[in-house]
């Protein structure tokens, strides 16, 4: 007879955190959200260490590279997804890698043949107002000229005309040549009055944008995430199939840290593949997962994670609980899985970070995961709302919206995620393909986000991830609790006539 567990498994919404004694220390500007991302032995730091507690999920319409620069701004990790050829994956890890802050790679970029409608289109879709226009239309061809809203009025200009007939030409822009440091591109900037700074290679061809806007940008960015030479952390996904064509291409890139891409941890396959990491790049921090039982995470620990991520099922757009019946509700997985974590550094003297990977529907659930145990969460359909996700932003009845997939979505076919050793190929859907409100930067949403962590980790009287996990006291609600917690028992004036 199969092994039965008659506890119920909770989620998020069905806890609450009881506020413990805050003395006048706690106060949100004193709380530190560092956190580890890898393994340590006791006593030791460890190799990568986040300053928030935060990393996008391995998802085509999640983590690219802008959105991995972003991130790494504010102190968390992208992990670059996967389910695309190994040459184009590496390149994003390479573009991450060779950023420079301040000079920014033009991601609007088009022909001198293409038409003012495909321009607006383009700048609807990116949110930058400023279109390169090159030789080849990337970002890596010859420049040839700019278009902006200067050189166009809307509805007042003929939306075939040709980019050529209404750009600014070459020969009318202030440019910059390789290699000019970011404080004499400013004052180019300055001096000329203009708003955007092209920097141009040896041969003429586009390198980067300095923009205006950006004069001050260091300065808000007081958590970026560097490594050793300055530039920023970028993780990349895996699969336990090509890992031994994959793995070389990424490290040659500079990736700081790899993570296995799989929706089911506790398999020989995931093993394998720990051990060839391990032993061709030791270097190379990797995590794996998922799992949701403390067995499952005493497997991954032992085969060598750096990290082990928990979570089935619990993914806003993945439907494996409802095709294959298996998974957890995440905040049991979480609370397991956490016992068995700490059982293990008790034993080994090695502490190995866990992810919450899924079911994080509201800013708040964020902490009650670190409280329950979690070192940081992965996010996806919190990430998928940004402008800097890879997605496309579509306007629906006048609202903007962000398209975003499962990985086992017939629209992703990243078979590899739900690989179970036979053949190369997508049997069922367990994801979905849908939309999520548009939201803007992720500037704005994560430090919104955070400062409702920081603010209830001071009610609870912690602060750092450490305390909350040591002192949080949680209780589980009913459900007439969760709707007691909401605005009820009133008629709700419209939120959007106030300002």
């Amino acid at each position: 007879m199969a092994k039965i567990i008659n506890e119920p498994a909770h989620t998020f919404n069905e806890y609450l955190l009881i506020p413990n004694y805050s003395d006048e220390n706690n106060i949100p500007s004193k709380v530190s959200l560092v956190t580890p991302l890898t393994k340590f032995k006791k006593g030791q730091m460890p190799k990568i260490s986040m300053n928030i507690p935060m990393v996008s999920a391995i998802m085509q319409s999640v983590s690219g590279d802008r959105l991995a620069i972003a991130l790494a701004k504010e102190g968390g990790v992208t992990f670059i997804f996967g389910a695309q050829p190994i040459e184009s994956e590496a390149m994003m890890v390479k573009n991450v890698k060779s950023y420079k802050a301040g000079f920014v790679p033009s991601d609007s970029n088009v022909k001198v043949t293409a038409t003012l409608e495909e321009v607006i289109a383009l700048k609807e879709k990116t949110n930058h107002s400023t279109v390169a226009v090159t030789s080849d239309g990337t970002n890596k061809g010859k420049l040839l000229g700019i278009i902006t809203s200067r050189d166009y009025r809307p509805n007042k200009t003929n939306l075939n005309v040709k980019v050529k007939d209404i750009m600014t030409p070459l020969n009318k822009l202030i440019v910059g040549k390789d290699g000019i440091s970011l404080n004499k591109a400013n004052d180019l900037i300055w001096e000329h009055k203009i708003n955007q700074l092209p920097i141009i290679g040896k041969k003429g061809e586009l390198k980067y944008f300095v923009f205006r806007k950006d004069y001050d940008e260091h300065k808000k960015y007081p958590n970026e995430l560097l490594d050793e030479k300055k530039r920023y952390v970028v993780g990349a996904g895996i699969n336990t199939r090509d890992y031994e064509q994959r793995v070389p291409a990424l490290v040659k890139a500079g990736v700081d840290v790899l993570c296995i891409d799989s929706s089911e941890g506790f398999t020989e396959w995931q093993k394998k593949t720990i051990h060839w990491v391990k032993k061709n790049y030791p270097n190379i921090p990797i995590g794996a997962g998922n799992v949701v039982s403390g067995e499952g995470f005493r497997f991954l620990a032992d085969a060598g994670a750096d990290f082990v991520k928990v979570g089935i099922g619990g993914g806003s757009i993945c439907i494996t609980r409802e095709t294959k019946g298996i998974g957890r509700g995440q905040a049991t997985a979480i609370i397991e899985v956490c016992k068995a974590r700490d059982k293990y550094y008790k034993e080994k003297g090695v502490y190995v970070p866990i992810c919450s990977d899924g079911g994080i529907v509201l800013d708040h659930h964020i902490t009650l995961a670190l409280a329950m145990g979690a070192d940081f969460v992965m996010l996806g359909r919190y990430f998928a709302r940004f402008d800097e996700s890879p997605s496309n932003k579509v306007n629906i009845n006048g609202t903007f919206y962000k398209e975003y997939w499962g990985e086992g979505s017939a629209r992703a076919r990243n078979w590899q995620r739900y690989d179970l050793g036979g053949e190369q190929t997508l049997k069922f859907e367990e994801g979905v393909d849908s939309y999520v409100p548009y939201a803007g930067a992720l500037h704005d949403n994560v430090i919104m986000s955070l400062e409702k962590v920081k603010s209830t980790m001071c009610n609870c009287g912690a602060l750092t991830i450490k305390e909350l996990q040591k002192n949080a006291t949680l209780t589980l609600v009913s459900s007439t609790s969760i709707v007691e917690g909401g605005a009820h028992d009133v008629i709700q004036k419209d939120k959007t006539s106030f300002k």
